[in-house]
């Protein structure tokens, strides 16, 4: 694993590392920041209506998200707890919709992760081959007939479409210099089996067994350990891309946050659900393994979600300090 641990180490967003940063007390001050205007007279009201009038967008985008979350509760629910189960589910078709309509609409693939598309196909895959054959990890309610299983279906639909868009379409405008997670200067596919290895070891070894079939059960929990791991390469990528100078497109941001804030929505549920996952000698330890990846996906994109919501507090695309160093 000492690979693994290389790469994960220079996840560091830290504001210190960002030449930007360092250098901006060398620069003249801006007419922006001279002016009157910029130095308060601006009442908070009208700072907050000048973001919305500039998001406008993707204040719109989020908007019927939400709605379509309530309505899709207001059809096919119960009412039960485990819609959550739907909800993130839907969270992360959400995500891929607009990173495919972002690729479709610039014509590019600049910025997006070939290694974290491909991670998240084997996530859908593996979920796929198993609740698609047994019922132990649906939801209780009515979404988990056939809403779960279908917005799955289109998750991996929409994460294939990015990748055969970008490779088909714009293969130049793929920055594979810096989606160079674990290649050690060489920025092969073969970096995300640090990654694919222990997460598929470690389903074999510790899974529940709510399916009472080992393929199914693993299929299950490879692809839990594997959405926790699976954005990594991405978030690597913002930091190494020096090319962009830390910036992340809106509509990027947005997918990432998406994809975080769906497993923010698992990791709901299996807070007070985890204890039914039971092993096969009636153990809870793989249920707590599962919980364990949730609180462990946070984390990795704790920095993540601090300039994210920086950048929604000033209306302005996102931000993140960039480590030269990662690319000598």
């Amino acid at each position: 694993f000492c690979p693994l641990w290389a790469n994960l180490s220079r996840l560091n967003f830290s504001v210190r590392n960002s030449p930007q940063i360092r250098s901006s007390s060398h620069k003249q001050p801006s007419a922006m920041m001279m002016s009157p205007t910029a130095s308060g007279s601006l009442s908070p009201r009208t700072l907050n209506l000048d973001v919305v009038r500039k998001m406008h967008t993707e204040i719109c985008l989020w908007f019927l998200f939400f709605t379509f979350v309530f309505v899709i509760y207001y059809a096919f629910s119960d009412g039960d707890f485990s819609f959550l189960m739907t909800y993130a589910a839907l969270g992360r078709s959400f995500g891929f919709a607009i990173l495919l309509a972002r690729i479709f609409i610039k014509g590019h693939g600049k910025g997006v992760s070939l290694k974290t598309l491909w991670l998240y196909v084997f996530v859908f895959g593996s979920r796929l081959l198993s609740i698609l054959r047994h019922e132990g990890y649906l939801p209780y309610d009515k979404s988990g007939d056939f809403v779960y299983h279908s917005t799955e279906i289109l998750s991996l639909l929409l994460a294939l479409s990015c990748l055969l868009f970008i490779q088909l379409k714009c293969p130049k405008s793929y920055q594979q210099k810096y989606d160079s997670f674990g290649s050690f200067q060489s920025s092969s596919f073969l970096g995300t089996l640090y990654l694919i290895v222990p997460c598929l070891l470690l389903a074999l070894v510790l899974h529940p067994t709510l399916n009472s079939d080992f393929v199914s059960d693993v299929a299950w929990t490879f692809s839990m350990y594997m959405e926790t791991c699976a954005i990594i390469p991405q978030l690597y990528m913002f930091q190494c891309s020096t090319a962009n100078k830390g910036v992340v497109e809106v509509m990027v941001s947005h997918s990432v946050f998406a994809l975080g804030f769906a497993r923010v929505l698992d990791m709901v549920f299996w807070l007070y659900s985890y204890h039914e996952l039971t092993g096969a000698a009636g153990s809870k330890m793989a249920g707590t393994l599962v919980l364990i990846s949730q609180f462990v996906h946070i984390a990795i994109m704790a920095d993540f979600y601090y300039y994210y919501f920086l950048s929604i507090k000033n209306g302005k695309m996102m931000q993140l300090p960039v480590n030269h160093s990662n690319m000598a």
